[in-house]
């Protein structure tokens, strides 16, 4: 009962949010006001207390048996009755409670939030430490949760002086009203004289906690301009960058004025599109955020500790009216004036001082030295802020990434290391302390003290917090001589902090923190009854190496255990999981755990008493993590398991039979028979096998995200039915869509060759995609064409001046198999790119690949005739590469999904948004000859292409008597595509990468509507 209840309310509060977060739930206002998270949590405390004394309760057939014989029949089954009776209702009151409770939550939450884009001046308080920090070098922008108030609209461009004399004016005016009651006119009046007409406007009972973020920008091409210009626009530019800069020396609990562009949360479709899978908007929801904040313009100074100290009261008190909807739902971001809240500003001051000590002399480091240092300082205080992404994706690949998380295994080996030094002291010094507290007290204290001190300093996120309360919880249960498990703390545990935050659910780490330690706790009841020795005579030696063996063959089914346990959980929260951390986790979580924690928090310490000696500790510690960084990336680079992901899309159901099958494990021993574990275990490979045959056994079309809306990937996967070696075949299709009028302005790409392969490659992996038939990049790029080209005519329009796709194909063939590239355009140097490509990155396979020409007239079909690929435009014979571009026909005997693909959940890929048109004459259709369904892939870029497709190919497909059932086109909504070919090529249905409408057939003649 107790795990049932605790599962139901559980999944009540994931219910709720889910449901919430999608459609709008009517909840009463009074409900709303009155609800607050403390009382409601005290109020499923009480509950959960007198629920458990209830079932504790003995009921009359516990009696003695003279007391049964006795009591009457009837007294007894309504004693009975009486009892489940109130245990269900208790019962439904918590899990009711708990859905309306998260209900709640997410209702302050959603009234809170951001809705539109506006761009403000406001009053900034920063919270806690940054993210990361801005470095225009590496190409890393600054990150940091802060609350604004005293928002003001921005209706013109303010520099750094205008906000300094913002800034003084406040301040002046907050000294002389502070007493009284026209705080609220007075404090108007103080800010910015020139924007005084504004103070009607401004919304300063608005309250935000936002998410700043600043990024260096790339230099544009300079277009023709003087030479004053050029210098002043420049000099604007170079002051704007070192004043963001200057961002990185913002200390926790500073206040300053800034300018800055207000933008809500991202939405669900906008999170759907994201390349990566990663779910923003929950992210930063479950941060508490309502919304981004894009800096323009910051103060040079900031407001002084004695101003800002009496700011949130003043507007608390003052600005806003105790009854208020704001004071209930921002009422812990008004409060800095407690003394929590000052002790956690004091220690994120802290872990900043312990950044700008790492910080320190950091660009004379080398990039191994840099990325080493970070890492150290991640292990001591959770600080990921130096990390780059390269570093990030090593520990991932490794499977190790979980290991740069401040665990609960740093604050128990620091909580009991403080605690054994205090016991060691009070023995030698102290010992009369032991007649008035008992020495296990004095530990358990000490250990108490220190894992809340140091969770706090780690930034108190998930696995340490729930460390220093298991602390706590598992000391009052035995100060009490409480009968509770281990086991039923942890799950009490977990659902406290579930009523104390409903957006806890979801953080992947409150997941994985919680199961990890209940697997483990199995493991250690389970593998406690093993003897380690034999009765047969050994020498100390052959023990030794006995006992070694053992420990390893213990720590090996130990790491086996963990990873097939938390597979089903990885998968469903990641999308993918690395084999190599069954191998790398064998020796790193000894390394880690032995070695560089114990001397990182001896650093630590020592800092705090002898910096120097502190110094020479973490010089020892970065050595080791360095070496461990180079021998992390030669294990990874072997050729043996080259291919390291295991991408298998999980859902629910699958999720559901894992636990089955792993519930006799999970239950008491001899429970549950483990030959039971059978069906479900068989039911779930089945389900992980049908659900690849979903991905890989239907004809489908995934429109694929790839971050920037004028590149567009998509992949072709298409079934074999009578070919015993393949089960399919898939075909990728790469295209830039900016157009190559100079006269139209686009901003340029901002990915990366390396980004966009590792990207695709992962994308790849989730549709099970392990080897392509072929990549066909439908642009044509000045990358692999002979530059003299476009020297013979000035009027010649060249292609986008990149070698971004090409780039692709070559690290991509290295990833995987391709059988064929075709290239639109020319392509004379790719063979040299090619070769340059595997010696720069000393690839060590040699897998090479020759460029097709991607031209009119080139044609792949499948032996049995039901799939063939053509292209219809592409002229690389002219000297003119506005017609190069290379459009792409799928022509197939069966219907082709167009889908558009979800990294979050390739399973709950939707089908993409379409504009179908109506056609106005129809031909006489020979059935014969007819095909099924034609993709139309358009790559257009200049209105030269279809003007030459419309003089020598449309007498062609006017003479043709292949008709279709239906025709899509894909394209982007830039496409020079003119009425006329639309008729001609009878097109039913089109579909744009952006998701925005085609002009042309908007302003075309022939009805339409929207498709879904």
């Amino acid at each position: 009962m107790y795990w049932l209840i605790g599962s139901f309310i559980i999944l009540a509060m994931m219910g709720v949010l889910a449901v919430a977060d999608n459609t709008p739930i009517p909840i009463m206002p009074l409900f709303m006001d009155s609800a607050s998270t403390p009382v409601l949590t005290i109020s499923f405390v009480l509950l959960t207390f007198i629920l458990i004394l209830i079932s504790q309760f003995t009921i009359p057939s516990a009696y003695p048996t003279n007391s049964i014989k006795s009591t009457p029949h009837h007294s007894r089954f309504a004693s009975r009755i009486l009892y489940f009776i109130s245990i269900a209702i208790l019962a439904s009151t918590l899990v009711i409670g708990s859905g309306l409770h998260a209900l709640v939550s997410h209702q302050q939450a959603d009234d809170q939030k951001i809705t539109e884009p506006m761009r403000v001046q406001a009053l900034v308080h920063i919270e806690g430490i940054s993210d990361s920090v801005y470095d225009a070098g590496t190409d890393t922008g600054y990150r940091q949760v802060a609350i604004i108030s005293q928002i003001l609209p921005l209706v013109s461009e303010l520099t750094a002086q205008d906000l300094d004399k913002v800034t003084a004016e406040y301040g002046a005016g907050l000294n002389n009203s502070l007493s009284g009651d026209d705080i609220k006119y007075e404090s108007s009046n103080a800010i910015s004289s020139h924007q005084n007409t504004l103070a009607e406007n401004a919304v300063q009972d608005k309250i935000y906690r936002v998410l700043l973020n600043a990024y260096p920008k790339k230099p544009a091409k300079q277009s023709s301009k003087t030479n004053s210009q050029k210098k002043s626009k420049k000099s604007k530019k170079t002051e704007k960058q070192s004043q963001i800069a200057d961002l990185n020396h913002l200390q926790p609990g500073d206040r300053l004025f800034m300018t800055l562009t207000l933008a809500p949360l991202a939405t669900s479709e906008q999170v759907s599109n994201n390349p990566s899978g990663f779910d923003s908007y929950r992210w930063l929801r479950s941060r508490h955020i309502d919304g981004v904040a894009n800096i323009l313009a910051t103060s040079s100074s900031s407001i002084s500790s004695s101003i800002s100290s009496s700011i949130s009261s003043s507007i608390s008190s003052s600005i806003l009216p105790s009854s208020h909807p704001q004071i209930h739902s921002n009422s812990h971001l008004l409060s800095s004036d407690s003394y929590l809240t000052r002790l956690r500003t004091a220690i994120d001051q802290g872990r900043w001082q312990l950044r700008q000590h790492f910080y320190k002399d950091w660009a004379t480091n080398t990039a191994a030295e840099q990325q080493a240092k970070a890492v150290t300082l991640s292990l001591l205080t959770g600080d990921r802020s130096l990390i780059n992404r390269e570093t990030k994706d090593l520990y991932q690949l490794a499977g190790i990434l979980h290991l740069l998380a401040i665990s609960g295994t740093h604050v128990l080996f620091l909580a009991i290391v403080l605690a054994g030094i205090v016991i060691l002291l009070a023995n030698r010094m102290y010992t009369a302390l032991y007649r008035y507290i008992p020495r296990w007290h004095v530990r358990w204290w000490v250990m108490i003290s220190a894992a809340f001190i140091y969770a706090l300093f780690t930034g108190f996120d998930v696995p340490a917090a729930r460390t220093a309360w298991m602390l706590l919880a598992i000391g009052l249960t035995r100060l009490t001589l409480l009968p509770v498990s281990t086991m039923r703390v942890l799950f009490a545990l977990a659902v406290l902090m579930a009523w104390h935050d409903p957006y806890v659910l979801w953080q992947a780490g409150y997941w994985l923190s919680f199961i990890a330690v209940a697997l483990l706790l199995k493991y250690e009841d389970t593998s406690q009854n093993q003897p380690l020795t034999s009765n047969q005579p050994f020498t100390s030696y052959d023990k030794l190496l006995r006992r070694l063996w053992l420990s390893f063959k213990r720590l090996f089914k130990l790491q086996c255990w963990l990873f097939l346990a938390l597979l089903p959980v990885t998968l469903l929260l990641f999308g993918k999981a690395s084999l190599w951390g069954l191998i790398v986790n064998l020796f790193a979580i000894g390394l880690f755990g032995w070695i560089i924690v114990p001397l990182n928090l001896l650093a630590g310490l020592c800092y705090l008493i002898l910096p120097s000696v502190a110094d020479i500790i973490w010089m020892l510690v970065t050595a080791i993590v360095s070496n461990l960084h180079e021998l992390i990336a030669w294990l990874t680079s072997m050729p043996v398991l080259s291919d390291a992901w295991l991408y298998t899309p999980v859902n629910a159901a699958i999720l559901l039979m894992a636990l089955l099958t792993l519930l006799p494990w999970l239950l008491p021993s001899g429970l549950i028979s483990r030959w039971l574990v059978l069906p479900p275990l068989s039911l779930l490979v089945m389900t992980v096998y049908a659900n690849q045959q979903l991905l890989t056994m239907t004809p489908t079309l995934y429109i694929l995200p790839t971050g920037d809306h004028y590149i567009s990937a998509t992949l072709l996967q298409y079934p074999i039915v009578n070919d015993k070696d393949a089960k399919n075949t898939s075909w990728l299709f790469l295209a830039d869509h900016r157009p190559s009028n100079t006269k139209i302005k686009t901003m340029p790409s901002n990915l990366t060759a390396d980004k966009f392969s590792a990207m695709l490659a992962q994308q790849l992996g989730s549709l099970s995609v392990n080897k392509l038939e072929g990549i066909v990049v439908q642009s044509s790029s000045s990358g692999v064409t002979d530059s003299r080209v476009y020297d013979k005519k000035s009027s010649a329009v060249s292609p986008n001046d990149s070698e971004l796709l090409p780039m692709i194909v070559a690290q991509l063939s290295q990833r995987l198999p391709v059988s064929q590239y075709w290239q639109a355009g020319r392509s004379e140097r790719w063979s040299a790119l090619h070769q340059a490509y595997k010696v720069t990155t000393d690839s060590q396979k040699t897998a090479t690949i020759s460029a097709q020409r991607c031209e009119s007239g080139k044609i792949w079909q499948l032996p049995d005739g039901n799939l063939t690929l053509q292209a219809i435009t592409g002229w690389s014979k002219i000297d003119d590469a506005s017609v190069w571009d290379c459009t792409m026909a799928i022509d197939s005997s069966t219907p082709i999904r167009v889908l558009k693909y979800q990294a979050n959940d390739p399973l709950k890929s939707l089908p993409a948004n379409s504009q179908t048109l109506m056609s106005k004459s129809q031909q006489p259709i020979d059935q014969a000859n007819m095909w099924q369904s034609r993709l139309i892939l358009n790559a257009d870029t200049h209105e030269r292409t279809w003007q030459m497709w419309s003089l020598l190919c449309s007498t062609d497909l006017t003479n043709s008597n292949i008709a279709m059932n239906h025709t899509t086109w894909l394209g982007h909504s830039t496409s020079h595509i003119p009425n006329e070919v639309i008729t001609q090529q009878q097109i039913d249905e089109i579909i744009t990468y952006d998701n925005k409408p085609l002009e042309v057939a908007l302003s075309s003649d022939a009805l339409f509507k929207e498709g879904d």
